[in-house]
């Protein structure tokens, strides 16, 4: 929704670039009772939610929703009965369950919506299934673990008319549409270069998760009788229980699934919707249409050669947009993780910080024809460069903020659910998150198809000349396809044009037994 165009809004001082814009035009509204699914009518203002997945940030998306004052968590849902514990004692009304399978056959008609926050091989299947009982969806970032998937749940959510949301709450900050108002006003001319950049994951080491150049555990124990295993794995195909990863004890499960990709999406995939999506929403970006990366080479020879299953330790991918709309050129966005950083922007104080802590933390820097322009992950503390500029430039409001900015994420949706499909906005309902993550995880197909290699053999043309000139005949040798080309993805067929063995990842197989429900 847009604010008149008289209306103008004072731009930030250099002084207070760092706090938040207190404005909120959107002055949003309840419908008292609705019709939800198959006639099931949800009882005053008041937002009944099935949770799956309730520890961790599971837990917080809880906290998110109870906050906005009209929702109620009526059911939890989690394979691990430990992890869920807090969950399970600070809601000791809302019925518990271990299997989402078994929670949505028997209470369908006791929710209106489901929020899915449990590791990403898993997002689209339990995403469509609640989508196809007409149930109104949040699901965390990244939307879905593969871009096939992306696709289905934003032609599911269309469909079956339900309100939908990534958990993406940096599209709900007021820093992506100030830059997005400067950008749009010429502050900081033609864009034709983006950088993004996160301290994650950091290594094998790493305070995040361990990733890069880490093989699967070699032990194998039994689960503990708190936790399904077997219920966990969902989609992806099933293994025994593992042991720890490495000296420190780290385990494949709550958190470092991420660094292997039959469960997560790297670290692309955990940070690439908190930065990605900035300067895709303030540019007008659409599909990518060519990426290239290099990785980090921990040790010797070539990195994670051995290790195909896991995600780098650190990576630099190019990612280049054709131009749209009034952009003259296409753009092209670095994408930076494991601590690698764009170079310091001259137009910064010596002094002046250009992460948000000395160790790296993450960001977007917006290189214009007539300026720069940048924030933190979650578009945080939007400025220009220097930030004096902001003492000078005064543009009108031209996008509603949302109450409460970031936080105000959770409550959005909420409202938007009470209120029915289409009567209200979201900031990043899956017609938007899909494109969002379909682009991050292209960044992937890159990245997790470096280590693609295939045999080739010699020839006998080859052979017949070694033996001829007495030389050893040519043994079979390893090539890796993706290194040092560009991909050249082709959005509207969902493949890569110029290197077919990197589309299988563009659709994975599941596990007998497991699918996406409504196709």
């Amino acid at each position: 929704m847009k604010a008149k165009k008289e209306k103008k809004l004072s731009q930030p001082s250099r002084r207070e670039f760092v706090k938040k814009s207190a404005i909120a035009l959107a002055a949003f509204t309840i419908v008292p009772r609705f019709v939800l699914g198959k006639g099931y009518i949800a009882p005053s203002d008041t937002l009944y939610i099935a949770a799956v997945g309730v520890g961790g940030k599971g837990e917080s998306d809880i906290g998110g929703f109870i906050g906005s004052g009209k929702a109620k968590v009526s059911f939890l849902c989690d394979v691990d009965q430990l992890r869920g514990k807090n969950s399970f004692t600070k809601y000791p009304e809302a019925k518990q369950y271990a299997d989402w399978r078994e929670l949505f056959d028997k209470e369908s008609k006791n929710f209106d919506a489901v929020s899915v926050s449990t590791p990403d091989h898993n997002h689209a299947a339990i995403g469509s299934a609640a989508i196809t009982l007409g149930k109104h969806i949040w699901i965390q970032k990244p939307l879905t673990h593969d871009i096939y998937e992306a696709r289905v749940l934003a032609d599911l959510a269309k469909k079956y008319k339900v309100v939908s949301q990534m958990g993406n709450q940096g599209s709900s900050n007021d820093g992506v549409r100030q830059m997005r108002e400067w950008y749009e006003a010429g502050v900081i001319g033609d864009v034709t270069e983006v950088y993004c950049w996160t301290d994650r994951p950091g290594g094998a080491t790493s305070a995040w998760w361990p990733q890069g150049g880490i093989k699967w555990p070699s032990t194998v124990e039994t689960p503990p009788s708190t936790f399904n295993w077997d219920l966990w794995q969902g989609t992806a195909k099933a293994k025994p229980y593992p042991g720890v990863i490495n000296e420190k004890g780290a385990r494949v499960h709550p958190f470092n699934w991420r660094a292997w990709w039959d469960y997560g999406t790297g670290v692309v995939g955990d940070m690439g919707a908190h930065i990605m999506e900035g300067p895709m929403t303030v540019l007008g970006l659409g599909p990518v249409s060519e990426v290239q990366t290099s990785l980090a080479v921990p040790g010797q020879g070539t990195f994670n050669q051995d290790y195909p299953d896991t995600a780098p330790s650190a990576s630099h991918t190019v990612l280049t947009f054709p131009k749209t709309g009034s952009m003259k050129e296409s753009v092209k966005l670095h994408w930076m993780d494991g601590g690698i950083m764009p170079t310091r922007p001259d137009e910064l104080d010596p002094s002046e910080l250009f992460t948000p802590d000395r160790n790296g933390g993450g960001g977007m820097l917006f290189h214009g024809t007539k300026g720069k322009m940048m924030a933190y992950v979650y578009s945080s503390n939007a400025r220009l460069l220097p930030v004096s500029r902001m003492d000078e430039v005064n543009v009108p409001v031209k996008y509603a903020r949302v109450p409460k900015g970031a936080d105000g994420h959770y409550a959005q949706w909420v409202e938007a659910c009470l209120a029915g499909y289409g009567k209200m906005e979201t900031s990043s309902p899956f017609e938007k998150a899909a494109l969002v993550t379909e682009n991050m995880l292209v960044a992937n197909l890159a990245i997790r198809g470096y280590n693609v290699g295939k045999v080739v053999e010699p020839t006998a043309e080859a052979i017949a000349a070694a033996v001829a000139a007495n030389r050893r005949a040519p043994a079979a040798r390893t090539v890796y396809p993706v290194r040092g080309i560009n991909l050249i993805w082709d959005s509207a067929n969902m493949k890569v044009t110029n290197v077919d063995e990197v589309n299988q990842f563009v659709k994975r197989e599941y596990r007998e037994g497991w699918k996406l429900s409504g196709i």
